[in-house]
């Protein structure tokens, strides 16, 4: 457990240094969630934009860290030989990626903190029910980092970091981040099979009506939940 909770201090540490991984993980989600409340441009369907865009702004969050700051980074370590070596140590590979994963959920807190503040700043009034969003946030995590660490540990670092913002782009703009799925509409079938979509179906109920998501988003959250880290540790190579 020492080593465990050293190495989750490290990673932690690691990522809060790591300024193009804050601008990723908190600051891009922040001017999105602040400009487009204050700018009224989107078609978001609400009275005020802040109630669709703040779910939305902590999908992409959470998508943010788990998917885009853990894989780059990742890519990176295995790259330069870091995750071998850490492979060989008292730590092992098994608490190593548990340390990962923890330090991501660590970070995911912070940025629900930081984004919940602002969001509740610019008038969002949720009527949360809290351990469904927390639930399906949890099993988004698992899917974004199985498919992060599926893409870190088969390909050439610079490669996995091209693909990595890549994806992330494309599920900001089908993932109903800053668009409703419905204004998508030869997209949204397609998108609703994806984590992100999915989470942010999931979000919008359970933190703006305080109601439980619809079975098709825990389906697909599961489906990505598993398979995806299974993905990971078939193909995962270390060096």
């Amino acid at each position: 457990m020492r080593a465990l909770r050293a190495q989750v201090g490290a990673e932690v540490r690691m990522t809060l240094e790591r300024g193009e991984t804050l601008l990723v993980t908190v600051g891009i989600p922040a001017f999105l969630l602040i400009f487009f409340s204050l700018v009224h441009v989107l078609p978001t369907g609400t009275r005020h934009p802040v109630d669709f865009l703040a779910p939305g702004v902590l999908a992409l969050a959470v998508m943010s860290t788990a998917m885009v700051s853990l894989g780059i980074a990742t890519g990176f370590e295995r790259s330069y030989g870091v995750l071998k070596r850490l492979g060989t140590t008292p730590l092992g590979r098994p608490r190593l990626l548990l340390a990962k994963v923890i330090s991501v959920l660590l970070v995911e807190i912070l940025q629900v903190v930081v984004l919940g503040a602002i969001a509740l700043g610019l008038g969002w009034r949720p009527h949360p029910a809290a351990g469904l969003a927390v639930l399906a946030a949890l099993l988004a995590t698992f899917a974004f980092a199985g498919t992060a660490l599926a893409m870190a540990g088969t390909l050439r670092a610079e490669i996995n970091l091209a693909l990595a913002n890549g994806v992330y782009l494309v599920l900001l703009l089908i993932g109903g981040v800053v668009f409703p799925l419905g204004k998508l509409s030869g997209f949204a079938a397609f998108a609703r099979l994806l984590p992100a979509a999915a989470l942010t179906d999931a979000l919008h109920p359970a933190l703006g009506q305080g109601i439980a998501p619809p079975l098709e988003s825990w389906v697909v959250l599961v489906a990505w939940a598993v398979v995806a880290p299974a993905v990971a540790a078939l193909t995962f190579r270390w060096e």
